[in-house]
């Protein structure tokens, strides 16, 4: 199994996280607290099979979990379509029996953010404070153990035997009432000293309501023996299969509720209508966008199915279409030892070296798709490259779109990409003036057929350090044309949304942190906005025309010459950019030349 434990970055859909907390919000305030920290996220190690069957069984196995958990507490969720193992989808998620219906949902909408993290791996469980989270391929409501089972100590404070024995005597009572009280048990035990010094011992101990009262008992007591191994540490945790403990010096139990005075009929009507009318409207706006969304998306799945299917015929009888086992043979099963490095995204994999049965070595760029715009890349790239020559643009020999996952293979270049080279100190004492202004010129050369001598006008739309690279002799070759673009010569130019190196969140964060304050060089900033290597006017109105490679070429000539990587952050509030660099300084000739003749 794939473990990983906390800090997480909440990467869910917005949407359900939204409707919770409108909807805890018109709910009556509560003073108790609902324990969203995280403790353990456990992720199984398969990948799904299939992406697209595997996102609609969990959205949907999430929502029969919402449901529930919203009129109960707790739910358990079975997707059963066929045989098929990514096909079937269960689910089950429980809040901890001392958390009020509101702190439920707050804690089962912190738990349902996190697990999508797990994707493309086909199960996971998320382990909260206060709620409990896991979906699977298979049928694990009856489980009670499992080899993932653990227990984890809070090692901050040591206690003495008074508190240990407490602790011991509360575990042990948990044990015993739990399985007979609906699988629930907190416990507070107080013991005093000579001098009348107390120590008290918290005890929570929670089965999952799929168990029946024996094996929550079984859960219980291998869980309590696991978890009292903390001791004499005054905090421990069990995590297992069917239940979960914890014990502490500190009261972390939620106050047991008190009946209050009861509201007037008319007060208790209104409350109940306002929120439920508030509800609906969320709710219908809601469906209309995800409806509105899913019309589009799937006129865009039938669009790139229908271009898939047309590569693929045209690829079979030609030179370029070599067999998937024929690459896998040649690459040792990508085996990690003939590994060149990473794609340019998570969702590219990794680029294996291999070779071929003529005895050629070649370099093969592993692509996993669980997304159509990934897919619609490979084929954009394999349109593109396969058609174009030059001695500036990396060699595309073939590529396999008929096994699991897609595969390109290009000619190998031994020194690999740029950015290796001029952003290390020592490496980059290789590259002498004369290799660089060779390097540069190969790039200007390689745009230009692009732009200008290509049968149609091919806007690359990526060029970077990291997408250039180097033969065996340091001549320059483009590569990676995933995003580039073509249109006919007497078109001025193509509208299209931002793509390549920019991620507007990452970058508004970024803007946020560092607090522009507004001086003569704040426009020389707005360049450093762009991240790297997109042109600011691209940013502005997204017309696409051969000056967005023009202004990266620019940046990447800034780069090879100062030897210096564009943007680099130092620190939360800091960060370096050449081209502000450049903006902010009349005189260039105090750029660093010493790093071109080392």
């Amino acid at each position: 199994m794939k473990i990983q434990t906390i800090p997480f970055t909440k990467t869910s859909s917005l949407v359900p996280l939204l409707l919770v907390s409108m909807v805890a919000l018109l709910l009556p305030e509560s003073n108790a607290f609902p324990r969203s920290q995280t403790i353990k996220m456990i992720c199984r190690d398969q990948l799904v099979r299939n992406a697209t069957v595997s996102i609609q069984s969990f959205v949907a196995t999430m929502g029969n979990l919402s449901d529930q958990m919203r009129a109960k507490g707790w739910g358990a969720s079975s997707m059963i379509k066929t045989r098929a193992e990514d096909d079937s989808l269960y689910g089950l998620a429980q809040c901890h029996g001392d958390l009020s219906p509101v702190d439920c949902l707050l804690c089962y909408a912190e738990a349902r953010t996190v697990l999508p993290q797990c994707f493309p791996h086909n199960g996971g469980r998320i382990y909260l404070d206060g709620c409990f989270i896991r979906a699977e391929v298979y049928n694990f409501f009856q489980e009670s153990l499992g080899p993932e089972d653990s227990h984890i100590c809070g090692k901050k404070k040591r206690k003495g035997f008074l508190f240990q024995e407490g602790t011991k005597k509360a575990v042990l009572k948990a044990v015993l009432v739990a399985p007979g009280n609906d699988g629930y048990a907190r416990v507070e035990s107080s013991v005093y000293g000579r001098r009348g010094v107390e120590e008290a011992a918290y005890v929570l101990a929670e089965c999952w309501k799929t168990l029946n009262a024996s094996a929550c008992k079984a859960c219980l007591g291998s869980a309590s023996r696991s978890m009292l191994k903390c001791l004499p540490w005054s905090e421990g945790r069990a995590l297992y299969a069917g239940c979960f403990m914890r014990y502490s010096h500190t009261n972390f139990l939620n106050p047991v509720p008190v009946a209050s005075e009861r509201p007037s009929r008319v007060n208790a009507i209104s409350s109940v209508v306002a929120t439920l009318c508030s509800v609906i409207v969320v709710v219908m706006g809601v469906i209309i966008v995800l409806h509105t969304l899913k019309q589009k998306r799937t006129q865009k799945k039938r669009e790139g199915a229908n271009d898939a299917k047309k590569l693929v015929k045209t690829l079979h009888d030609t030179s370029l279409n070599i067999k998937y086992s024929t690459l896998k043979k040649a690459t040792g099963s990508f085996d990690e030892a003939n590994k060149l490095g990473e794609g340019g995204s998570k969702h590219d994999g990794f680029i294996t070296k291999g070779v071929l049965v003529d005895g050629r070595e070649v370099a093969v760029k592993r692509l996993f798709f669980n997304n159509r715009h990934r897919a619609a890349d490979f084929y954009n790239e394999v349109n593109i490259i396969s058609w174009i020559e030059h001695k500036n643009l990396v060699k595309l020999l073939g590529c396999s779109c008929s096994g699991p996952e897609s595969l390109l293979v290009y000619e190998l270049l031994p020194n690999q990409s740029l950015d290796r080279f001029i952003f290390d100190k020592n490496k980059g004492r290789c590259l002498n003036w004369e290799k660089r202004f060779n390097i540069i010129i190969g790039v200007a050369e390689g745009l230009a057929y692009l732009h200008e001598n290509s049968k149609a006008r091919i806007i690359h739309r990526d060029i970077k350090a990291s997408n250039i690279l180097l033969d065996s002799d340091f001549h320059a070759k483009i590569a990676d044309f995933g995003l580039a673009r073509s249109f006919e010569k007497d078109e001025s130019h193509i509208s299209t949304a931002i793509a390549g190196t920019l991620l507007a969140t990452t970058n508004t964060i970024s803007i946020m942190r560092f607090q522009i304050r507004f001086n003569a060089s704040f426009f020389s900033l707005f360049f450093c906005f762009c991240r790297g290597y997109m042109a600011p006017e691209y940013l502005s109105n997204g017309r696409l025309t051969e000056t967005i490679d023009v202004y990266s070429f620019g940046v990447l000539l800034l780069e090879i010459v100062m030897g210096k990587q564009n943007y680099k952050s130092k620190n939360a509030e800091h960060f370096d950019c050449v081209v502000h660099i450049v903006c902010s300084n009349s005189n260039t000739l105090h750029l660093n030349y010493s790093v071109l003749y080392k």
